[in-house]
């Protein structure tokens, strides 16, 4: 998935307040994890019938490990976050160890 084109947000308020209230994952730190790096994207065909879905992995600037799942709109410049939660154990050592290569 490229994110080079990417302008923007949009989000769906519903979405937003889920991952707050759920996961206490703010939409600043859903949106600033997009600016970090490394950035681990992975694509989601499973659940992509509809829209194009992936998830990103990447630590916050206060080093909050987060999954962030998202879609893109608007002709791909409008990333809209369907969900932020912080990295189950499984996903944080996966992603150390792309991070040590």
């Amino acid at each position: 998935m490229q994110l080079e084109r990417i302008v923007g947000f949009d989000w769906d308020e519903a979405n937003a307040s889920k991952s707050e209230h759920k996961h206490a994952v703010s939409q600043r730190e859903s949106e600033q994890v997009f600016f970090n790096q490394p950035l681990w994207v992975i694509d989601d065909p499973a659940h992509s019938r509809q829209e194009v879905r992936a998830h990103a992995f990447v630590s916050t600037d206060d080093e909050r490990l987060l999954h962030v799942t998202f879609t893109l709109r608007a002709e791909n410049t409008l990333l809209r976050v369907i969900s932020a939660r912080d990295m189950s154990t499984k996903e944080r050592k996966w992603y150390a160890s792309q991070n040590d290569t």
